[in-house]
């Protein structure tokens, strides 16, 4: 080889090390699910990292294993986790850009939701998954994970809290849910839309989120040990009020109402929500359809004033869920519980967050 050929092979070389060092880094923290869900044994982050064509490009990924189970068996003690986790690589290390957390699809919205209210940094959380397994012919994992890093990757979705990205699209962890359980198109946020969406030449947002969460979370995890109870019971023809005393009976701290329509309850379940308020037991309300806000305003004085003292002690202990899904209130709750047994204080906190 020619001087001139070893010359021009060590400034390729170069440029591109210093190309790669200009990449923003991006953290891949893999817990499973069916993005990993091989036949014959779990992809590693290692392989998931190493299934993307085109990486090189996009970011320089380091990667752990957090865990590798279905979304269902995660623990809430590893959800206290794997916050911590989230925060630790945020606070010791000020160059990361984001973080990319894969997960199975059945309960990722609740995962993301928790991340987003617990993880105290202006930077991107980035929640994804993928619907076929990679022994499925048409397995979108490995995009759906290469659109995941871009977004954390990309300076515009700071200050936007945890992320969902699958599909092409982006959805904001507060507002998304899981609505079908095969398609690939299942992840939508119902009455507010998509946040963004991830296009081959660049990401791109279109709405924020107004609501508080990461950075301006109140929700500190420092010195929480373990989780309160918190128990979600939906409102059918004729349901029973003994559920609702049995969860009480059993630990309960609070309890999720997926009510009918806007609020209404049936059977014997006033019953039981009056048992709850005797024993201290904070109840959110839900709507069971799948969007609409159930309010947190209490009765008129005149009407709190004909009240007798069963009524009045069962909405001391009544909170409006406002526009959260059942699933996402009771996390919601779980956590106001770490800070506050006061009811007007746990509603603030369904109003602001």
């Amino acid at each position: 080889m020619t001087r001139r050929a070893v010359l021009t092979l060590f400034l390729l070389c170069w440029t591109t090390s210093v190309a790669a060092q200009s990449l923003p880094r991006v953290h891949l923290v893999a817990t499973g699910g069916t993005i990993s869900n091989r036949q014959g044994g779990r992809l590693t982050a290692q392989e998931l990292a190493e299934s993307m064509p085109g990486l090189e490009n996009v970011a320089r990924l380091t990667y752990e294993q957090f865990a590798n189970v279905a979304s269902t068996q995660l623990t809430l003690d590893q959800w206290l986790a794997l916050s911590r986790r989230v925060n630790e690589l945020f606070a010791g290390d000020s160059s990361l850009a984001g973080v990319v957390i894969t997960s199975g699809t059945d309960t990722l919205e609740e995962t993301a939701f928790f991340l987003h209210l617990t993880v105290r940094d202006t930077r991107p959380v980035v929640v994804v998954g993928s619907m076929r397994n990679p022994s499925t012919l048409g397995y979108e994992g490995a995009a759906n994970l290469l659109e995941a890093i871009r977004v954390a990757a990309e300076p515009s979705a700071r200050g936007k809290g945890a992320l969902v990205v699958l599909n092409d699209e982006i959805n904001s962890a507060r507002d998304v849910t899981k609505t079908d359980a095969l398609r690939l198109h299942t992840f939508q946020s119902r009455t507010t839309g998509v946040l963004g969406v991830v296009d081959r030449d660049r990401v791109v947002f279109y709405r924020e989120i107004t609501q508080r969460h990461s950075s301006e979370s109140e929700f500190d995890l420092s010195a929480v040990t373990e989780l309160p109870r918190v128990d979600v019971l939906m409102v059918y023809q004729g349901a029973p009020g003994d559920l609702i005393k049995a969860a009480v009976d059993n630990g309960a701290r609070g309890i999720v109402m997926a009510t009918a329509g806007a609020g209404a309850t049936s059977g014997t379940q006033g019953e039981g929500l009056a048992y709850a308020a005797e024993k201290g037991v904070f109840v959110v309300t839900t709507t069971r359809t799948g969007s609409g806000r159930i309010s947190g305003t209490g009765p008129s004085p005149e009407r709190l004033a004909g009240m007798s003292e069963a009524q009045k002690r069962r909405f001391a202990f009544t909170v409006g869920g406002e526009d959260h899904q059942p699933v996402k209130a009771r996390i919601l709750l779980m956590l106001a519980l770490t800070t506050t047994s006061d009811r007007d204080a746990i509603q603030r906190i369904f109003t602001e967050y």
